[in-house]
């Protein structure tokens, strides 16, 4: 079996084992000096890099379920990604690392961007061309061999073609405008209304056009903000 045939190979297997586990295979790429990718050990140069993300109606049925969704502890959904997913990068040779490790952070949005299919929203997060603002970046898998670059969404994602913005306009905090995502005024919000729609999800993601079909539950939407609020305060 030649070489591109045995990194095809591999590369489906993580792709198969990503999805039995609710995640999903974004792409990847040979680092270059100002991507920024860690090296995959002390004096061992990372080679390849492949990114993994995930959507809630695809992950949250498998992790509601899960033991750390149920203890109690905090940071349930990090402590599952990383226990699901580091025996399926070293299952591939690989090392995995976090959007969640740090500070300092990784800058995962880069790594996205690198790989291509997304683009920078109003609302301060990559929209994806087929998945819109639902698509949550999760993990990257280094590898020390060189790996091919691998671009399942080639676009530049659906934000620079989209004149109408409905995100902008749906924000009832006012927090989206020229200037970017006012985080304070959005938090602001949230603490005042305790009623307000936007705690079982962000009403300007809703309002997005693209990738409608992945959008998040209510129940998905509730836990997402409660962990945004309780990291802001």
């Amino acid at each position: 079996m030649t070489a591109p045939a045995r990194e095809g190979e591999r590369t489906a297997g993580i792709g198969a084992a990503l999805d039995r586990a609710g995640f999903r295979l974004l792409g990847g790429f040979a680092p270059e000096a100002e991507d920024a990718v860690p090296d995959i050990a002390p004096g061992g140069l990372t080679a390849g890099l492949r990114l993994v993300g995930s959507l809630s109606n695809e992950l949250f049925p498998l992790f509601d379920k899960s033991p750390e969704a149920c203890d109690g502890a905090p940071d349930p959904l990090d402590r599952y990604t990383r226990r699901v997913l580091t025996p399926i990068a070293e299952a591939a040779g690989m090392v995995p690392v976090f959007v969640f490790d740090g500070p300092p952070y990784h800058p995962f949005q880069r790594w996205a961007l690198r790989v291509g299919g997304v683009s920078p929203s109003p609302m301060g997060l990559l929209a994806h061309e087929r998945f819109g603002p639902w698509l949550a970046l999760r993990a990257a898998f280094l590898s020390p061999e060189r790996l091919e670059a691998v671009a399942p969404f080639p676009g530049e994602g659906p934000c620079p073609s989209c004149a109408d913005r409905p995100c902008m306009s749906a924000c009832p905090a006012g927090a989206l405008g020229p200037g970017g995502y006012d985080v304070p005024r959005c938090l602001a919000y949230l603490s005042e209304n305790p009623e307000a729609p936007c705690h079982t999800g962000c009403l300007a993601r809703r309002a997005c056009p693209v990738g409608r079909a992945h959008a998040q539950g209510a129940m998905e939407g509730a836990f997402h903000m409660r962990a945004f609020l309780k990291g802001a305060f």
